[in-house]
């Protein structure tokens, strides 16, 4: 089989790592790629994915069988609907489903019209009765903008002062015309839950806790995430049986009722509070880092499972994880999320990945010559797998000791919470 991989991020390189591993393969190409993806793919970097027509013309010369779309950006826009139409397999929702995570709004409307849980919200377009709104509810409190934002676009005001500021604030973040989601403040500890959907079908495909602050003790800025481990001591049995009979199983039934059924990958971001997981949102793709770890513990043939998926056979087929833990920690430019500088250099990533049960994953690199260079704000994902998170965890900050980049930065206490339990 020929496969496509759309993405240069962390995620896809840990796509491309597992891809290569089926017996399946015979060829895989990336667009754009990334000096880790190289590892195993033949990258096009020349072609931006917004470029429909130049990625179905690779698909047509390169006779690919399936393409496996890593980014939400590319879904939202509609790129598995292209494919679909010239007939080609592709791994990923198309538009209408996509906007699980193209419109927070249209997931809450969802979510109330099928009785899903969810934190309780109101929507707006004008910024008085926003305030309005907030006054009479109080604090603490969720702002979030429309759209598609990066992992960011939200804010969570604990006082009525902060969240009257945070009006403004919030309407700035969307695109122009668009409006607000004012959620209840959900408290418990968040879960990320994914899912294999064919349309029908409805695959568990593991759980995982991320870290979104910037820094140790879950302070500073949100980012697109420090760091993930797999599996959630939080998210039982029971937690996950709720799950999919409440919110995940309802959503794919209703896509479908809708007439548009959902391909891919589900990310729910859950809420687990006394009384059961609330949904937070849903992405239409793997989380990042989440898939790094949920990869890691991934027994058999990925691309046996994408390939399933996309041509709507998931009925016959089964996931199964390893019982070891995995966590990933993420070397970030320092000023990150903010400002920071590029091509810096990097050594040591190949003697942090020869450590047992390691493997580094690329997320934001290039290379000049031999030399490894920063080019972006994450831009390394140190993986490790052991028998329980203590180890792997050892494992991991043993191997990001070993690499050399005084530019970069890492928190010190990813999985602290699984620990802590």
């Amino acid at each position: 089989m020929k496969v496509l991989l759309l993405g240069s991020g962390g995620r896809e390189h840990a796509l491309a790592w597992k891809l290569a591993q089926s017996p399946s393969l015979t060829a895989l190409i990336a667009i754009p790629g990334n000096p880790g993806i190289a590892e195993h793919a033949r990258c096009i970097e020349t072609i931006p994915l917004t470029d429909h027509d130049a990625i179905v013309s690779v698909c047509a010369a390169e006779k690919i069988d399936l393409v496996v779309v890593g980014p939400e950006a590319p879904l939202v826009d509609g790129i598995a609907d292209r494919l679909t139409a010239e007939g080609i397999n592709v791994f990923g929702p198309r538009r209408v489903a996509a906007q699980l995570e193209g419109s927070k709004l249209f997931t809450k409307e969802l979510c109330r019209q099928h009785d899903i849980p969810t934190a309780a919200f109101g929507r707006f377009s004008q910024a008085e009765a926003a305030r309005d709104f907030v006054r009479r509810r109080g604090a603490p409190i969720v702002l979030k903008a429309d759209g598609l934002m990066a992992g960011k676009g939200v804010v969570v005001a604990m006082t009525l002062e902060e969240a009257l500021a945070a009006v403004d604030e919030v309407f700035a973040m969307g695109t122009p015309g668009t409006e607000i989601l004012i959620e209840e403040f959900l408290e418990g500890e968040e879960v990320s839950f994914f899912c294999l959907v064919d349309g029908e079908t409805v695959l568990p495909f593991g759980s995982a806790q991320d870290h979104k602050r910037a820094f140790d003790g879950d302070q500073g800025p949100n980012t697109g995430g420090m760091g993930a481990y797999s599996p959630a001591p939080v998210f039982t049995a029971e937690m996950e049986r709720r799950t999919l009979a409440e919110i995940v199983k309802p959503t794919a039934r209703a896509l479908a009722d809708g007439g548009s059924p959902y391909r891919g990958v589900l990310f729910a971001g859950l809420m687990i509070t006394i009384d059961g997981p609330k949904l937070i949102e849903y992405n239409v793709r793997f989380g990042d880092p989440e898939c790094q770890v949920l990869l890691m513990r991934l027994e058999g043939d990925l691309l046996e499972l994408l390939y399933a998926t996309a041509t709507g056979a998931l009925a016959d087929e089964r996931v199964s994880m390893v019982p070891d833990a995995a966590i990933t920690v993420v070397m970030a430019a320092r000023g990150y999320p903010g400002s920071y500088e590029k091509g810096t250099p990097i050594n040591g990533v190949e003697v942090a990945g020869s450590t047992p049960g390691v493997h580094v994953f690329h997320a934001g690199t290039r290379r000049e010559g031999a030399q490894l260079l920063a080019n972006g704000g994450r831009v390394l994902n140190v993986t490790a797998i052991g028998a329980n998170v203590a180890e792997a965890r050892e494992r991991a900050y043993d191997a990001v000791a070993r690499i050399d980049w005084p530019e970069g930065f890492c928190r010190s206490d990813i999985a602290w919470r699984a620990l802590a339990e």
